[in-house]
């Protein structure tokens, strides 16, 4: 490959979901290739994978504290495999810590919560996953919540409800950066209309070239970029070309039109036409998904991608950007908000602990 090695910042895998599936939370069998998973230490390493951003996601089918209870599971998941290879790992709460890490050679290690469901109706909740290490949250997963709307379910709020703006002011307090993968285009714009930090969107492509409900409109991807916010490309065929969408919509009937390293750099081109090169990031969604485009089969292909950019007439510096040093600036505009919520700087919360739904049920027991 031509040009100097390039370290990607992955905004999205879904190993600590599927480390359960496979090796029920193990982290030792990770020292070694695991066929059955996108993700390992050696393939990690062969890509090129400076940080990965561990998406902690809780099925739906959990309910309430059940779902609090999976993502701290999760949570603690990514405490253990990275304690469990200091030499490969390395924690990361901050942007100045993704840096020392790469600087080191380690994996810069973030946590990222997939869904506003998992925070159980309560900010105190939000906020002891905050001090856990989680830097963002996706405001939904696939199913409409309480209090704002998603891409792929029936919308009961037009966006976000008054408590789902609540929410977004707290995460800004705290330095928990807002994720808008999964959520309706409503939800979309009622964030970016609330949130005073840019924004990310975790693993969602351009609907532009793909009219799948998880992907992005260039009026918003256009408003993301230009509140200083990054749009992370996914991997995931069905987001990526027409021909596949429609191929999986109507029943998966005979072969499936083939999606390859060109059709993810064909978002990758699009949110940089829309948006700038600023605003172009990657969120591959390795292991949170069966099949990955040929030439991408697991966390060893981002080469493959960046030489296909490389051919369109990217240059290293813009490669760059597209691959970590734009995610770092997203979090370095929340990073002082994170770092004071921390030592207690950071201000009173703007609502009281209790989740509305646990004080009812309390308040219906007492009477």
């Amino acid at each position: 490959m031509n040009g100097t090695r390039i370290g990607v910042i992955d905004g999205h895998n879904d190993l600590a979901w599927a480390s359960r599936s496979v090796l029920g939370y193990g982290v030792d069998e990770l020292c070694e290739a695991v066929p059955a998973l996108h993700t390992d230490l050696p393939r990690l390493a062969a890509g090129g994978v400076a940080g990965q951003f561990w998406s902690v996601w809780v099925d739906p089918v959990l309910q309430d504290a059940e779902q609090v209870v999976g993502t701290l599971e999760q949570i603690d998941f990514v405490h253990r495999l990275v304690d469990a290879y200091p030499a490969q790992l390395a924690f990361a709460r901050t942007a100045a810590d993704a840096r020392a890490a790469m600087a080191e050679g380690r994996i810069a290690s973030f946590i990222g919560i997939e869904g506003g469901d998992q925070i159980g109706g309560s900010l105190a909740v939000l906020r002891q996953f905050a001090r856990l290490g989680a830097r963002y949250m996706t405001l939904t997963w696939s199913r409409t919540i309480a209090w704002a709307d998603s891409a792929t379910d029936d919308a009961e709020h037009g966006g976000l409800s008054d408590f789902g703006r609540e929410v977004v002011r707290e995460m800004n307090r705290i330095g928990v950066l807002i994720d808008l993968a999964h959520v309706a285009p409503t939800t979309m714009r009622d964030a970016l209309a609330e949130t005073t930090r840019p924004v990310i969107v975790s693993h969602s492509g351009a609907l532009a070239l793909c009219d799948h409900p998880r992907n992005v409109p260039d009026d918003v991807i256009a408003a993301i970029g230009s509140q200083g916010g990054v749009v992370m490309v996914p991997f995931v065929p069905t987001f990526l070309t027409q021909a596949r969408r429609d191929w999986w919509t109507t029943g998966e009937a005979g072969d499936a039109p083939p999606v390859g390293v060109s059709d993810v750099a064909d978002h990758l081109d699009h949110v940089r036409r829309i948006a700038g090169i600023h605003a172009v990031g990657i969120g591959a969604d390795y292991d949170g998904t069966d099949v990955m485009p040929d030439g991408l089969a697991d966390v060893s292909s981002y080469p493959a991608l960046f030489e296909e950019l490389r051919d369109r007439g990217w240059s290293d510096a813009d490669l760059a950007a597209a691959a970590h040093e734009n995610v770092l600036r997203v979090l370095e505009a929340s990073d002082p908000d994170h770092e004071a919520f921390l030592a207690g700087r950071a201000g009173a919360p703007s609502r009281a602990a209790i989740a509305p739904a646990i004080d009812t049920a309390v308040r219906a027991r007492r009477s």
